[in-house]
């Protein structure tokens, strides 16, 4: 069987059942009560289009958001190694025939300096992303740079965790990522619609679908437990795209004993150098109102899985998401090899930015918001992954784990990072966590704070 069969996902978003505002509600109602959303639930929450379904949908989504991940963000920034790529995909500056790019692949001593530069904002989580290039990115090559990444310091500060987003690899490739250290590997099916795939890769490795949308299966086989996938919405009908992506995700967790993807990401169509396809002229475009019912829905139809917002979106439309849905974001981020050390982007970058703002700047805006920033890699490097990650997520219990180590970690954040007016913004958000906190949880959470504010790093459950 096909992982994704898109004559049910025709069958299922055409059926007018799931038009009934009965059935829709009592979906929420289902959600709400912690009972697993099947294919045909997630079809009716996506067949509304009542404001006030669409609101019911969204409080609900905060609340179950709330319960497993509480106010936490987690703040991670991408770093780009190559742009040069032998794809040729329509939505992307980087495509091969792209010949207005200028193309650059970092050495190790160019990644060094990128690395310090956020190590110097305030960073401790790195996703790290390669065009897909035999000769100029291979295998050794990204294991050299993470190598790199995970060696550079900045006045005592590192890199915690680095993922990668990488192209597809065999079995064996993957397990010699696995020996470098990665934390998340992902990698985005872009579309699920196979005609649609056909038409926006029309040429390179990437063109192969099957070959792509079976890489999470080759990744967990090898031993990397912590997986993310994602869609670019924009390039196919967004309804088809979530309910595809929930095939996705049912298909691992049918496979691989409950464990599903780790996070999924859910990137817009942006406009990009000289690329053919782009948000303003795909019949596909997503729409902000409708952008922020599919976080919501996916928010209730997979509650314990982390979910990726990056600088794509601007600052309006981030602060709106936060609420009901998104748990990671990016902060201060470039899209280009080098980017961090550059002044002029606009010719190497992989698509426009919307968020332009410095870290700092977004720390302090979200903490304005009522949000806790997190800079916490714990989990990884206590071998909370896979079955067991997904344990206490799925059981709401990641939350007693993950708030003392959010304060623990921002705590360090504003001593070493934060400008003034951000720790005078932070200290009532502070101390209200440790007041919403059960007694043994805050006594535990104060000595960590303690801990940091006597000069010790890193400090964790």
């Amino acid at each position: 069987m096909p992982i994704i069969d898109e004559e049910r996902i025709a069958a299922l978003l055409a059926d007018p059942r799931f038009t009934d505002e009965g059935r829709q509600r009592d979906t929420i109602a289902k959600a709400r009560s912690r009972e697993r959303l099947t294919l045909e639930d997630v079809a009716a929450l996506l067949h509304t289009r009542s404001r006030d379904i669409r609101e019911e949908i969204h409080l609900a989504a905060r609340d179950e958001k709330k319960r497993i991940y509480g106010n936490r963000l987690v703040f991670f920034a991408p770093l780009y190694l190559t742009n040069r790529c032998v794809n040729n995909c329509l939505y992307c500056s980087f495509r091969r025939e792209n010949d207005e790019l200028v193309r650059a692949t970092l050495t190790q001593d160019e990644i060094r300096r990128e690395v310090e530069f956020l190590l110097e904002q305030g960073h401790k989580r790195l996703l790290l992303v390669a065009g897909e290039h035999p000769k100029e990115a291979p295998l050794e090559y990204i294991g050299q740079s993470i190598a790199t990444v995970y060696d550079a310091r900045w006045n005592g500060a590192n890199i915690r965790r680095a993922n990668i987003n990488a192209a597809p690899m065999t079995v064996d490739e993957f397990r010699a990522l696995k020996s470098f250290g990665i934390g998340t590997y992902q990698c985005f099916q872009e579309t699920y619609h196979r005609e649609t795939y056909a038409h926006v890769h029309p040429s390179g490795r990437k063109r192969d679908y099957d070959w792509r949308v079976t890489a999470m299966d080759r990744a967990i086989e090898a031993g990397i437990d912590d997986v993310g996938i994602g869609v670019l919405f924009g390039l196919y009908d967004y309804r088809f795209e979530v309910m595809a992506m929930m095939q996705h995700i049912l298909h691992l967790e049918e496979h691989f004993d409950g464990v599903g993807p780790h996070t999924i990401s859910i990137p817009r169509l942006e406009p990009a150098l000289n690329a053919p396809l782009d948000s303003t002229n795909s019949p596909w475009t997503v729409a902000d109102e409708d952008f922020q019912t599919v976080v919501a829905i996916l928010r209730l139809a997979v509650p314990y899985t982390g979910m990726i917002l990056s600088t794509r979106e601007n600052a309006d439309t981030r602060r709106g998401l936060f609420d009901f849905g998104i748990s990671q974001i990016s902060a201060g981020s470039r899209t280009d090899p080098g980017g961090y050390m550059a002044s002029d982007h606009a010719t190497s970058e992989q698509f426009q930015l919307g968020d332009h703002r410095p870290m700092d700047e977004v720390v302090r805006d979200v903490v304005s918001l009522g949000y806790m920033p997190s800079f916490c890699t714990a989990c990884y490097r206590s071998g909370r992954t896979g079955d067991r990650f997904m344990d206490l997520a799925k059981s709401g219990n990641i939350g007693k784990i993950c708030a003392p180590n959010a304060l623990a970690t921002f705590e360090e954040y504003l001593n070493d990072f934060a400008g003034d007016d951000t720790r005078e913004a932070a200290k009532a958000l502070m101390q209200a966590e440790l007041d919403a906190m059960p007694e043994k949880t805050r006594e535990k959470t104060e000595e960590m704070i303690r801990k940091v504010d006597g000069g010790e790093k890193d400090i964790y459950l």
